[in-house]
């Protein structure tokens, strides 16, 4: 029988697939769009982590089944918040909105962060993950596309200064995963939401897709 968590990458790998091949992330990865798209989406990003992090982290420290994966080694919003600064100059927050397909996510996070414990865990695999595989992509080629320090102002939110070795942290992360006490019925329920947190990415990617369509 498969772990639970080869179960959820499995289960959720199509819509990891649509995510990541959207058509705003593949003109902004192959350079066809400009910094501005980049740092509005680094805006929508500040919210879905005020979701995950703002006050739900500290809530959910002790909870029997987040807690053990609420690291503060993962955590993204100060990161984020210095990139913001970086992007969009000093009073970056109050220039600072979210798209409608932004909302409904951070809004989705916070539901299950306040009642729904094993369900936060769905959204913190997708994201941090992601952040550790998938993100490091999205540095690379924002670094080498619009010319920031490596590993430096602008990209920061994808620099995990704290994990030493990414691939050994998702091995003991995805371990964490198997050891996670639910029945059947509850892992299905979680697989679902690792699903419904990736359309809800892909929302945001669409929806800024259409904000920066590459004219024709």
């Amino acid at each position: 029988m498969d772990s639970f968590s080869t179960l959820i990458r499995t289960a959720s790998h199509e819509q990891h697939v649509e995510a990541e091949t959207s058509t705003f992330m593949s003109d902004l990865l192959g350079g066809r769009l400009g910094v501005e798209a980049y740092a509005r989406y680094t805006e929508q990003l500040w919210f879905v982590y005020d979701a995950l992090e703002g006050g739900a982290a500290g809530r959910l420290a002790s909870d029997p089944v987040a807690g053990p994966f609420v690291r503060p080694e993962l955590f993204r919003l100060a990161a984020l918040e210095r990139d913001l600064a970086h992007l969009r100059g000093a009073g970056w927050r109050a220039g600072l909105t979210a798209l409608p397909a932004t909302e409904e996510y951070a809004a989705r996070v916070r539901e299950c962060a306040e009642s729904w414990s094993a369900g936060y865990v769905a959204h913190h695999y997708t994201r941090y993950l992601g952040d550790l595989s998938g993100g490091q992509i999205i540095r690379d080629r924002a670094e080498r596309t619009w010319g920031f320090e490596r590993r430096g102002d602008g990209v920061r939110f994808y620099v995990f200064e704290g994990i030493a070795n990414p691939a050994a942290f998702k091995r003991g992360y995805r371990e964490q995963l198997d050891a996670v006490d639910a029945d059947d019925l509850e892992k299905q329920r979680v697989v679902a939401e690792c699903k419904r947190a990736f359309a809800l990415n892909t929302a945001v990617f669409r929806e800024l897709g259409e904000e920066f369509p590459l004219s024709a």
